[in-house]
């Protein structure tokens, strides 16, 4: 007997064939939700051609004589990136290179170690612009922009040309699209200026949700979370629509109360349905949410190393061993105290002379592994890459390596401490990347993600006070400084993948005094790679314990935290009138208040782990 469902889902299932073959597509058998996501992509580019021709329109009428032809293409521009959003998870899975056309960051980025550079282009170049003192004085460029978006927009189609994609492929770009979400488009990553995250947050929520319609209708007659998945999709798609504000938008409600629980069920729904897949990104898929502590594995790193506790005990040893300096009476704690939060609370370290300083600040070395370089301008890949560096130094431990292997295979303590963590006999045990690895194997497991802030974001409501809760706001929005300090590590970790290390010139001068700033002359990344684009550029540090880790910048130059705030409020160096052409942080004042300042403040000092 034929039923009406049995009818209905013949029905559907013709209507997918035809569909695959007018697109000359290539499903697999099985596949629920690919040839709806295609039909809603075609959709989705035919509404961002459109807007993307009105961006061009408007873009060609800009005049210096009618401040409103200038209003107009702010406003094409954001319903431009609005249409882009509808498919930004689709374009960044399946075609990356060609997302990169249309929402790269507003600089040169280079791509190593080819060093081939990869000039900006997209809607981040016209925001830029279009915020200028006078946009239509850079006509050109910007028409060459809005032609480079709307030639790409309407050519976007023919990626489909036997495209092929599974089901497990869609949910992961989608789980990836909630990451851009939840840790970019609420802090304005990629459009500070114009304020839309969160209206482009609604348009990627809605996205997410569409995409899973033929899912959760596969599900809605067997055991799962569809049910519980829609409704919190319709809910956070409502919060989101009824609070648009950037500036007054409650992330840490959004988060705690929306965003958060809909990861949590989006991957129980993944899976249920047995449609696990973990090919684009660093992230524990299996954990809880992005702000669980097993969310961003250390394994993920360079710098990870196949430790046990025998070696972490081992390692922990060793950071307090001199024998590892060559004048024995150094060793790695003594520029990383454990009881100052593993920095030395000075500008700079005495060097091994006892008489000058290092050239740079000691940051802290909690969350040290949990990035893709070492040292504040990146030049070592990994952790035991930067301990046998740091143990040669002339200015650190001065060491010889070989006479340091001497010295511990004559005891016997060692010995047996060598054996038990490394699955070799004898003395062989002890060589210089053993040593290394015991030293990176302990300093992986100081990552505690235990804070105030930590507590709060996992369930604990009485964790934070409101001034702290209110910093974290401003944080992640108004402040921007969670579109270069991401969540959850807050360090330079590039989400949705986490597979980078973000370096910016933030134009640091060499002293504090705003009224008379003079510049650095530290050179940063370009000592290690010698092109213009590095000059002055360092690694972004977490501020993870920032509170405990005075005095900051890779020169130690800022004493205290507000400091630190105030400087990034006035525009970074470029902004106090520094001549710092290539300066990535925007020169632009934030207008944050004193208040505002001392609450992002307070917030970070949330961000205080409790250490052993």
């Amino acid at each position: 007997m034929v039923t009406n469902r049995t009818k209905a889902g013949i029905q559907a299932a013709l209507v997918i064939t035809v569909i695959c073959v007018v697109l000359g597509l290539k499903t697999a058998p099985g596949n629920i939700g690919v040839a709806h996501a295609v039909v809603y992509f075609k959709t989705g580019t035919a509404d961002f051609n459109r807007s993307s021709i009105a961006l061009k329109d408007a873009v060609h009428l800009l005049n210096s004589k009618d401040p409103s032809t200038v209003t107009r293409a702010r406003a094409a521009l954001k319903l431009c990136r609005s249409d882009y959003k509808k498919i930004e998870f689709f374009l960044n899975y399946f075609f990356e290179s060609s997302a990169f056309i249309f929402n790269k960051p507003a600089k040169v980025e280079v791509e190593e170690p080819y060093m081939e550079y990869q000039e900006p282009s997209g809607f981040q170049v016209i925001e830029a612009l279009l915020f200028e003192e006078d946009p239509p004085a850079h006509g050109q460029t910007l028409m060459e922009q809005a032609d480079l978006i709307q030639t790409s927009a309407a050519d976007l189609n023919s990626l489909l040309y036997q495209f092929e994609a599974k089901d497990d492929q869609l949910l992961e770009s989608i789980r990836l699209e909630l990451v851009r979400v939840i840790t970019l488009s609420i802090t304005g990553y990629d459009a500070p200026e114009l304020k839309s995250g969160i209206t482009e947050s609604y348009q990627s929520v809605k996205a997410i949700a569409e995409i899973l319609k033929p899912f959760i209708e596969a599900q809605k007659d067997h055991a799962g979370n569809g049910q519980i998945l829609q409704n919190t999709l319709r809910q956070t798609l409502a919060y989101l629509q009824e609070h648009p504000d950037f500036d007054g938008f409650d992330r840490m409600e959004f988060l705690t109360r929306y965003a958060l629980p809909l990861q949590e069920q989006l991957n129980l729904f993944i899976q249920i349905a047995k449609l696990e897949l973990h090919t684009k990104s660093a992230l524990n898929y299996q954990a809880k949410n992005i702000f669980s502590r097993d969310a961003i594995p250390a394994d993920a790193f360079p710098s990870a190393v196949q430790a046990n506790p025998d070696m972490v005990s081992l390692g922990k040893q060793l950071f307090l061993e001199k024998a590892l300096s060559g004048n024995m009476q150094r060793n790695c704690a003594s520029c990383h105290h454990p009881d100052k939060y593993f920095s030395d609370g000075i500008t700079t370290s005495p060097a091994f002379d006892g008489k000058t300083f290092v050239k740079r600040n000691a940051p802290t070395l909690l969350y040290a592994g949990f990035q893709y370089s070492q040292f504040w301008d990146g030049r070592a890949r990994s952790l035991p890459d930067q301990i046998k560096t740091v143990i040669a130094n002339p200015l650190e431990m001065n060491g010889d390596h070989q006479v340091i292997l001497s010295k511990i295979k004559v005891d016997q303590d060692y010995v047996a401490a060598f054996q038990k963590a490394f699955p070799v006999k004898g003395e062989e045990a002890i060589t210089t990347e053993n040593l290394a690895n015991a030293l990176a194997a302990y300093l992986m497991e100081l990552n505690p993600r235990n804070s105030a802030f930590d507590r709060y974001i996992n369930g604990d409501q009485q964790a934070m006070t409101k001034d702290e809760i209110k910093g974290f706001n401003l944080f992640m929005g108004k402040g921007q400084c969670g579109s270069c300090h991401f969540a959850p590590l807050f360090n330079g970790l590039i989400p949705p993948f986490y597979k980078l290390t973000e370096y910016e010139i933030l134009g640091t001068p060499a002293n504090d005094d705003f009224t008379n700033l003079k510049k650095d002359n530290d050179q940063g990344r370009k000592d290690f790679f010698p092109i213009s684009y590095y000059e002055a550029a360092f690694k972004t540090p977490t501020v993870r314990n920032a509170g405990k880790t005075a005095p900051y910048m890779h020169n130690g130059v800022f004493k205290d935290l507000e400091k630190v705030v105030q400087f990034y409020n006035q525009g970074g160096g470029a902004g106090l009138h520094l001549d710092l052409p290539q300066q990535t942080l925007s020169a632009k004042a934030l207008h944050l208040s004193d208040i505002e300042v001392h609450q992002i403040v307070v917030f970070m000092q949330s961000l205080t782990d409790q250490l052993e």
